[in-house]
């Protein structure tokens, strides 16, 4: 039960971060080493920096 509610909490809360605009960095990093692994992986301040550019500056949002 309290695995569940944990994971129910982290559900939750990523969901809540990319409702406000915020995506979740883990998720990302993930991504990039399963799809993507010749790129580098950036640090957290460059990926905020890059998210917060494409969504204010309209120069879209996915890489695929």
């Amino acid at each position: 039960m309290k695995r569940w509610l944990r994971s129910a909490w982290s559900r939750a809360v990523q969901t809540a971060r990319l409702c406000c605009g915020v995506p979740d960095y883990d998720t990302y990093v993930r991504h990039l080493r399963d799809h993507h692994p010749d790129r580098p992986v950036p640090s957290y301040a460059a990926f905020f920096r890059e998210r917060q550019e494409a969504r204010y500056k309209g120069t879209g949002g996915r890489c695929c």
